[in-house]
This record gives C-alpha cells, structure tokens and sequence, in this order.
C-alpha cells in the first residue's frame, strides 16, 4: 500500500545519515564515557562532537546544553528547577495552549499549592500580549511559553515577551521543540534561560532531547544521580541516540532553506486546494506567523477520527484536532482555546510535512480526501441539516 506520512509534529523517520552515525556506538563506540580507559575517551569524544553540533543549532555554547530522555523532561526540568531555585515564589504563568508536557505539569503543581496562569489566545491562536505581561508579579518564579504551537503551527513573539519578562527579572523558558529545525534559532540574540527541544521532532531517534541552560542561571537538577551533564543530570548518557541528535542538528541546519521554501509551498498547495474543493473548511491559526510545514484544517459536521481511519486506508497518515482517541468526547484544548467551533473543532485534521514529503504526495492527498469528506458528510445527521 502506498504510504504518504504527514504527521512529522508527532514524530519523523530517522534520517539515513543520522542511523549510519549511531551504529558505531552499538558495536564499536560502546564505552561508558565517564570511564577513565581509552574506549571511555573514545565515546568521551564522540560525546563532545555531538554536544557542539546540537549547541551549534542554537548559536549556544557546549557547556549550556544538558541532554534528556525528551521534550517533555527538558520541560518538567526547567520548570521544577525554577520552582524549587525560587522557594518564595509560588506563581507560574504559561498559555492555554501549550503542549501536555508544560500544561498538565502545572495542573499537576497547582495541586500542590502553586498557582499558573494560563495566558489567553484569540481566535488565530494568538497570546493576549497584555494579560501576559499584567501577570507578571513579585511572585512569579517563571515564565514558560511555547516558540510554536504544536497543532497549529502558530509562531509566538518569544523575542518580544523574552525581553519583556527579563527585564521583570524573572526566569523564561521555552518550549523550542516544535521550532528548533524548522526556523532560525539564536539564543543569543533571544534572552532565553532555558529552552527545549526534542530528537525525534527534527529526524533523529525518539529518546533522546535537550536542555539549554543559560551560563550562570541558578539550576536545580531534575534527576539525581552520577557527575554525568556536569552534575546537571544524572545518568549514564545515551550516547547512540546523542550522537543521531547531534547529525540530525547538523542536517536540519542544512536543510533550513527547503523547509522554509520548498516544504512551505507544498504546505499551502495542500491547504489551498483542499480548502478550495471541500466546502465548509477553514484553516486554524495565525497563517502569517507560523511553521512552514504544519496546517490545521477543520472540516465541519463530521468527525476528525473518521476522517483519519479512512485516510488510513488510501494510506495517509495525519493527526487529528480532536482528544477522541483518548476517550475524551471534548476537541483539543487548542482549538478550544482558539474558540473554534464545536461542529468544526470535532473534525479537524492537522498535516505536518516535511522534507521528505514530494508534490506527488501532495496531489495525492488533495485526490484522495475531497471524496472522504463528502462520504462522511452524506453519512452525518448533522451535515444534512446545515
């Protein structure tokens, strides 16, 4: 069956240049690099290299960069260590639309006395600037707002509210993981104290994610252990999939320009035809400010889930808009935020390319969803009645 993959915000194939540079350290550069033997000094090196290719990725310095199991360790780490670097300060301000890995941790903390405020988004995903910064107290230990969304690829003015929370004085951290390879990244020219990003988001191995520490940002380790990460995190490093982050940086950094070109021109065919030849569709999100590969369709009166098992079956895969799939019968809280419609939110679909993806792919898709959506609206109650 033929397969056109869409769904890279999930999770990307490992490149082939990204699996041929790991495969020494299974058979070959298998030493422990902490180990003082020259097999430890040999993966020691390795190590090295792959720490200043991800550091080179954020126009960052080796020693700012701790490496993780994942995205979502980097974001509970940056915000537990600010929490617990500021023990008089019990407030956390962030967005309604962050990822899991940053929302449901401060849901989690406010059960612990601790009180979030989740920052606003209009109808095109984007923050309430003001009742950003009006949120900001003598008690706010930190400020963590996503670089770009992951549903809807809408991008953040993280440079203006960067500024405008260091000059609060107060600790900001971002959650880069959907941003890093796909868009220009400089945490010098950004005051960030901690950002993250994740492997398996810009074609390197799931497992794997890191950290960026700011030089002199007062930090609280997240796993107690060994001296590994300059006793930042401990743990013996996994040093096969660092190495794949480590290539897979260097790659995207190359690459850059054809996402940004060729992969955003395939996005917004994709969008425009599909849009043009199914009625009652829209795109979600800020169209001007956001990743180039990522679009958030929502076609009304049918069910995103639907939509997706029939994709499957002519062998497309995309994500849904909606929670369905985790037994929840409410749409995503993004596009809840959003105020998207409950009719539209339900049978929303989101394409996130990459690039990999070809024209033909492209046209493959706008060939074979138009008759999926009108078979599924000639099988809806609720279509018939609008």
């Amino acid at each position: 069956m033929k397969t056109v993959y869409v769904d890279n915000n999930a999770t990307t194939k490992v490149d082939g240049d990204v699996l041929k540079e790991m495969m020494p350290c299974f058979t070959d550069i298998y030493g422990n690099p902490s180990s003082m033997h020259h097999k430890g000094a040999e993966s020691g090196d390795v190590l090295k290299l792959a720490r200043k290719r991800v550091a080179s990725i954020l126009n960052a310095q080796p020693d700012e960069l701790i490496f993780t199991s994942c995205g979502s360790e980097s974001n509970n780490t940056a915000i537990r260590s600010a929490l617990r670097m500021n023990p008089g300060k019990n407030h956390i301000v962030t967005t309604m639309v962050e990822h899991p890995a940053v929302k449901t941790l401060c849901e989690s903390l406010e059960k612990e006395g601790y009180q979030t405020t989740f920052v606003p988004v209009d109808s095109k995903g984007r923050l309430d600037l003001d009742k950003l910064y009006a949120s900001l107290s003598d008690d706010t230990a930190i400020v963590s707002v996503m670089w770009a969304n992951n549903e809807t690829g809408t991008i953040f003015p993280i440079r203006e509210i960067a500024k405008k929370v260091k000059e609060r004085g107060i600790l900001f951290h971002t959650d880069a993981v959907q941003a890093v390879g796909k868009i220009p990244v400089d945490v010098t020219d950004i005051p960030f104290d901690m950002l993250s990003l994740s492997g398996h988001k810009l074609h390197a191995p799931k497992g794997v994610g890191a950290l960026y520490l700011r030089n002199k940002t007062r930090f609280s380790p997240f796993l107690i252990g060994g001296h590994q990460e300059h006793g930042k995190r401990g743990g013996t490093e996994n040093l096969a999939s660092i190495v794949g982050l480590g290539r897979a940086c260097e790659l995207a950094l190359a690459h850059m320009n054809d996402e940004n070109t060729r992969v955003k021109k395939l996005r917004d065919k994709l969008e425009t035809r599909l849009t043009a030849k199914i009625p009652k569709s829209f795109i979600n999100g800020d169209q001007e400010h956001r990743l180039p590969n990522t679009t958030s369709i929502s076609f009304e009166f049918i069910e995103g889930e639907a939509i997706l098992l029939m994709m499957n079956e002519d062998g497309i895969c995309a994500s849904s808009g909606s929670a369905c799939t985790s037994g929840s019968l409410e749409p995503s809280h993004v596009l809840r935020a959003m105020g998207v419609p409950f009719t539209a939110a339900h049978g929303t679909i989101r394409f996130s390319l990459c690039r990999y993806n070809t024209e033909d792919e492209v046209d493959y898709i706008i060939e074979k969803l138009p008759p999926v959506i009108q078979k599924l609206r000639d099988m809806s109650p609720f279509w018939k009645e609008n």
